[in-house]
């Protein structure tokens, strides 16, 4: 079933592509070549579209890899190479680092040490780790061949499985109801459509941002550490944190200090992404908080992976506007207001009349402060109240004990 997902995302990634070059390219000229016949026209014009697009894909995909995959293996091979050395490099800046707590010092030394003989004899073993996956990339290569032939197929026949689709849905579903379920997956497509796409030239721009901000300040292994931040960048809102951990191990094996300088570095791409280049690309396409969508991150790494982080944003929005609209038509049913303003300061809706009851408003700091002296001045009150009963009390049973001289009370 591999090939057949790998078919299914690729025509959904490539549809955008088709549909520019059938309009603007494609269609033109098989208008041309064939005047009198519209079936061979639109054949001609839909084929050369989808390869065109196919191609585009490919060229795309094999320039990255051709560009990246080599300076990436011989990053990989130096860490390997050179673990030994860069170990010392961070045993030496921590010793001088620490110089004046001894303890410290220690304490760290003894956590590289415990940690250096577990991850250097895995670091030896990872270039061979990597040559035995050759195995599963080229069987990735294959999912990935066989799903552009079944991309080919969908792309080709889009209207007619559109048409399929639609006559079954209704079908099934009453008029209504298919009505309601078509807008609804039309939705779903603009909101996947426009965070893919956004997302991905969101990271591309990123990526080269970061590939080039290194290169001015001479970091190491400046393309590996660009790649990982482009591709984490992916996924909303834990992205760069994510990306800037490995990224900042891979620097600190050569050179602490510009570990730190890249720490500050990313802490200023990721404001810079989040506050700036983020909106003017995605818009407002989310439409929700900040507190929902690390929400959607969470669950959606938790069950699916990194598919479930990268995809958790746009299948909760849409889970989200549709839990929405069902309770706009609710309310509009129960004759209720639909705005959230209604609702803001409301304390209850009376049963009986329908009437709305507003939460009493709040005093201002005057009235505060007036309520508090009154309320320091009736507890004065009361307590200069209480020692008053006090002393009559008092008084009372100092005269019962104490009659006057003379009427002692004694018998003669």
């Amino acid at each position: 079933i591999a090939p057949f997902i790998w078919g299914f995302a690729i025509t959904y990634l490539l549809r955008p592509a088709m549909v520019f070059f059938e309009r603007t390219v494609t269609n033109p000229l098989g208008d041309r070549l064939f005047k009198d016949d519209h079936r061979r026209s639109f054949g001609f014009g839909r084929a050369v579209a989808i390869i065109l697009a196919e191609l585009l894909m490919l060229f795309i995909v094999g320039a990255l890899l051709w560009l990246i995959l080599p300076q990436i293996y011989s990053s990989i091979n130096s860490i390997v190479q050179n673990s030994q050395s860069y170990y010392e490099t961070i045993v030496n800046w921590v010793t001088r680092t620490f110089e004046d707590y001894p303890e410290l010092k220690n304490g760290v030394v003894s956590l590289l040490d415990s940690a250096s003989d577990t991850l250097l004899p895995q670091m030896t073993n990872l270039i061979g780790s990597i040559t035995s996956g050759v195995y599963t990339f080229v069987r990735g290569i294959y999912y990935v061949a066989v799903g552009i032939i079944v991309s080919f197929y969908v792309l080709f026949n889009k209207e007619a499985v559109a048409t399929g689709a639609k006559r079954v849905l209704y079908c099934i579903f009453t008029v209504e109801a298919a009505e309601k379920i078509l807008e609804g997956v039309r939705f779903t497509d603009k909101t996947f459509m426009d965070f893919i796409s956004g997302k991905i030239l969101d990271s591309a721009i990123i990526g080269i941002l970061c590939y080039i901000c290194c290169s001015l300040m001479n970091m190491p292994y400046t393309l590996l550490v660009a790649v990982i931040v482009g591709v984490t960048n992916v996924i909303p809102f834990f992205g760069p944190f994510i990306g800037a951990i490995p990224s900042a191990f891979i620097i600190l094996l050569v050179d602490p200090m510009k570990c730190l300088i890249f720490l500050v570095f990313i802490l200023i791409l990721q404001q810079f992404d989040g506050n700036i280049l983020g909106p003017k690309i995605l818009g407002s396409s989310t439409g929700v908080n900040g507190f929902w969508i690390m929400f959607a991150i969470i669950i959606g790494g938790g069950f699916f992976g990194f598919m479930g982080m990268l995809l958790g944003v746009p299948v909760f929005v849409v889970i989200y506007s549709g839990i929405k609209n069902l309770t706009r038509r609710k309310l509009r049913r129960s004759g209720l207001p639909e705005d959230y303003e209604s609702y803001e300061n409301l304390h209850h809706i009376d049963p009986k009349t329908g009437e709305h009851i507003e939460m009493p408003p709040q005093p201002t700091p005057e009235e505060r402060r007036a309520k508090k002296a009154a309320a320091r001045a009736a507890s004065r009150a009361a307590g200069a109240a209480r020692a008053e009963r006090l002393r009559s009390l008092i008084m009372k049973d100092a005269r019962g004990k104490n009659p006057p001289d003379g009427k002692d009370g004694k018998k003669k």
